[in-house]
């Protein structure tokens, strides 16, 4: 099975010369093993056959035909999760759908993780029955009260089961970064469960929008995909410190890749 190797906790894509159809019609073929990758995981998953090492699995083959068809990968702080004994918070700002697929493969290997994520998600075909088996947290991004009550009670509790918790707490995926829109959702869970909270930024807008589906549009093979993970932060008082420290540093790294 193709896996990250990492070196001082950074990867890098060496070698994107995958097979001639996929370097010739990369979005094509990706989306062609995408589907087959999915199917296969959604059996799976309907049969009660899919956990995490499924998961990781999965994301391990997505990451493969990515850089098949000339995705270049960079991960850079993995330690930052690695060191940590229990479980975290992760927050991070949202491009695409390559962070939903690829960051399993990062983070899986190191402990148990899921994603608060859109109930919309959970009844997308074929797709669902992949999502549902790893127990997200599901918010309606309508009614802002009763979202923020059910990350707080079932994020309390997955938290204190030892799993992590990814958010993205803009209010829309965005090939920009604007700090408005991130919410503090995601400091607040941290603080009431006691748990450490790191700060990911990522710029994956080589996996533009598709103009009838958004999830499925054209890649642009010249743009490298980053994914940075900061430094834990234990939450304290109000956590304004903390959610101005992570946006500085997802407005650092973005600046950083741009140039």
């Amino acid at each position: 099975m193709h896996k990250i190797q990492y070196t001082n906790g950074a990867y890098r894509s060496q070698d994107q010369k995958g097979p001639f159809l996929a370097r010739l019609y990369p979005s094509l073929v990706f989306y062609f093993h995408l589907f087959w990758i999915v199917f296969r995981a959604s059996r799976h998953a309907q049969r009660g056959e899919y956990d995490g090492t499924n998961w990781l699995e999965s994301s391990n083959e997505v990451l493969q035909k990515l850089e098949n068809a000339g995705i270049c990968v960079d991960i850079s702080g993995i330690e930052n999760i690695a060191r940590e004994n229990g479980p975290v918070v992760i927050v991070g700002n949202h491009m695409s759908m390559m962070e939903t697929l690829l960051l399993p493969v990062m983070l899986q290997p190191i402990r148990n993780v899921t994603f608060v994520v859109k109930e919309s998600l959970l009844s997308y075909p074929i797709f669902k029955h992949v999502m549902c088996s790893r127990n997200p947290i599901a918010v309606t991004r309508t009614n802002p009260r009763q979202d923020f009550q059910t990350v707080m009670n079932e994020g309390v509790d997955r938290l204190g089961k030892g799993t992590s918790i990814i958010v993205f707490p803009q209010t829309t995926r965005s090939h920009s970064f604007d700090p408005k829109q991130m919410s503090s959702i995601a400091v607040k869970l941290a603080k009431k469960a006691k748990v450490p909270i790191v700060p990911l930024a990522l710029k994956t807008d080589g996996w533009r929008n598709g103009k009838r589906f958004k999830d499925f549009g054209k890649f642009d093979v010249d743009k490298t995909a980053y994914f940075s993970f900061g430094q834990p932060m234990m939450v304290e008082g109000k956590g304004d410190k903390e959610q101005a420290t992570v946006n500085a540093f997802i407005e650092a790294k973005m600046t950083e890749w741009q140039a």
